[in-house]
C-alpha cells in the first residue's frame, strides 16, 4: 500500500514538566512470511509525553493508533527508532526485563475489562502485583486501597459477574492503579458502556488526572477526547496534529 506522506507538525505543544515517554523516529513494520513488507503501521513518530498529562490518541481505522498504544504500552517493540520510557531505553531490553519493567511502569485499562471471572475483584486487582513477586498479604492490602480509591470498597469479595459494567470497569481501573504506574494506558475504556456510565468513568479519569496521573487513551469518541488535555491525531502512521485542548 502506497500513501503520500503527511508532514509532522512543526512543533509539539510546549511542555513544562519532565518527560515520561519519548519516541524518536519510531517505525513499526509488519512483514509477510516471505520477508516483504505487509504494512508500515508507524512511519517515523517523534513524540514526547510529559508527566501528569491526559492524552487522547485518535485517528481513522488503519491510522496506527492501536499500534501506537501497543508500542507505548511495551506490548510491541518498534522496528526502528528510539523509545525511552521513564528514562530507560525500551528497545534494547530483553523479553524478561521488558515484561518486569512493563508491569512496574504501565497500568492498562481495556474496553472489555479483561477481569478473570473465577476471581474476586480484589484478587483481580492484585494480579499485577503477583507478577512483581509481592507477598499475598501486601498484594491484598494494596488491592483493597485501590478499590476504595475507585469507589468499590463495598464490593470486596464479589466476582465480576456480580458487578455492573461500570463497576467492572472501575475494578479494571483499580487494577491499573494498584502498582502505582508511571502511565495509565486506556484502550477505548468507555466503548462497552452506556452514556451515563461512560461519563462516570470519565469523571474518575478526570479525578486521577487531577491527582497527577499521566493518562493516555486511545479513542474514536470526540466526547472522550475533549475531556483530555492534549489530542494527538494519527493518519497513515504519522502524527497529523498534536494540540493542547
Amino acid at each position: 500500500m502506497t500513501t503520500a506522506p503527511i508532514s509532522q507538525p512543526s512543533a509539539t505543544p510546549e511542555m513544562t514538566t519532565e518527560a515520561v515517554a519519548e519516541l524518536r523516529g519510531v517505525r513499526k513494520v509488519y512483514y509477510k512470511p516471505d520477508g516483504s513488507v505487509m504494512v508500515e503501521a508507524l512511519r517515523g513518530i517523534d513524540l514526547t509525553i510529559t508527566k501528569g498529562q491526559s492524552i487522547a490518541i485518535m485517528g481513522p481505522s488503519g491510522s496506527g493508533k492501536s499500534t501506537m498504544m501497543n508500542v507505548l504500552g511495551c506490548l510491541d517493540r518498534p522496528t526502528h527508532g528510539n523509545f525511552l520510557l521513564s528514562g530507560r531505553e525500551v528497545i534494547t531490553m530483553d523479553d524478561e526485563e521488558l515484561s518486569l519493567f512493563r508491569g512496574q511502569t504501565i497500568g492498562f485499562v481495556f474496553q472489555a475489562f479483561n477481569l478473570i471471572p473465577q476471581l474476586t475483584i480484589e484478587e483481580n486487582v492484585s494480579v499485577p502485583l503477583f507478577y512483581q513477586g509481592i507477598p499475598k498479604s501486601e498484594r491484598l492490602k494494596r488491592a483493597y486501597a485501590s478499590l476504595e480509591r475507585v469507589g468499590l470498597g463495598d464490593r470486596i469479595g464479589h466476582r465480576p459477574r456480580e458487578l455492573s459494567g461500570g463497576q467492572q470497569q472501575r475494578a479494571a481501573i483499580a487494577r491499573a492503579l494498584v502498582g502505582n504506574p508511571v502511565v495509565i494506558m486506556a484502550d477505548e475504556p468507555t466503548g462497552n458502556l452506556d452514556s451515563k456510565t461512560s461519563n462516570q468513568i470519565l469523571d474518575l479519569f478526570d479525578e486521577l488526572h487531577d491527582d497527577g496521573k499521566t493518562i493516555v487513551m486511545v479513542t474514536h469518541d470526540n466526547e472522550v477526547s475533549v475531556r483530555c488535555q492534549r489530542i494527538i491525531r494519527l493518519r497513515d502512521g504519522l502524527v497529523e496534529s498534536d494540540v493542547l485542548n
